[in-house]
């Protein structure tokens, strides 16, 4: 197995690292909307679909062989707290671009996940060279509660948009709103800013 390109969010960087209206936690907690999706990565599969082509579908082997990337960063959640240091290993969303051409045309994607959850990400934020498709976190495989198989992790913006039991990546030229932000927050949600909500 090649050795892991490690990279560090830059936000890990900043002098002060908590962003308005947060609080530091050791721990980490779990919060979704209805009961954890059982997913089984002898069946999972991740599909590349909207404005590509070709359109592709991974089995989680194919998966797991893609060349994988270590990220340090740090979580916010729009409840009120952020965990520091958080050590995320899997495959980095670029290389969605070895896999199928990202036509012009596309400028948002949407990310769907077991349960019906979606995010809606624009291409900027989802291409961001520390955004991965994650695997473990702190070196143990992700639990259910947290993910497993696979979750997205975006370390710039809120935790809502590191999407849990990922399934799906659809590519968009036109922006849709995602499960959370349908539901009042905000289509971006960066915490520097305190973009928790729509109005």
């Amino acid at each position: 197995m090649p050795e892991k390109r490690v990279i560090r969010s830059p936000d890990t960087n900043r002098v002060e690292r908590v962003p308005p209206g947060q609080k530091l936690t050791e721990r980490f907690p779990v919060l979704h909307h209805g009961s954890v999706p059982s997913l089984d990565s002898g069946t999972w599969t991740l599909a590349i679909t909207g404005l590509v082509d070709p359109q592709k579908k991974l089995t989680c082997e194919q998966f797991m062989k893609l060349p994988q990337v270590r990220v340090t960063s740090d979580i916010h959640c729009v409840t009120g707290w952020s965990r520091l240091d958080n050590v995320w290993e899997g495959v980095s969303t670029q290389e969605i671009k070895n896999l199928t051409k990202v036509l012009p045309a596309a400028r948002f994607v949407m990310v769907h996940a077991a349960g019906g959850f979606t995010t809606n990400l624009s291409l900027d934020d989802f291409f961001a060279e520390d955004v991965l498709f994650a695997v473990t976190h702190n070196g143990q495989p992700l639990t259910a509660e947290h993910g497993y198989p696979v979750r997205l992790v975006v370390p710039r913006l809120y935790f809502w948009k590191s999407a849990k039991w990922v399934t799906s990546i659809e590519f968009m030229a036109e922006e849709r709103l995602g499960f959370w932000e349908s539901a009042g927050y905000h289509r971006r949600g960066d915490p520097w800013q305190e973009e928790r909500y729509s109005s």
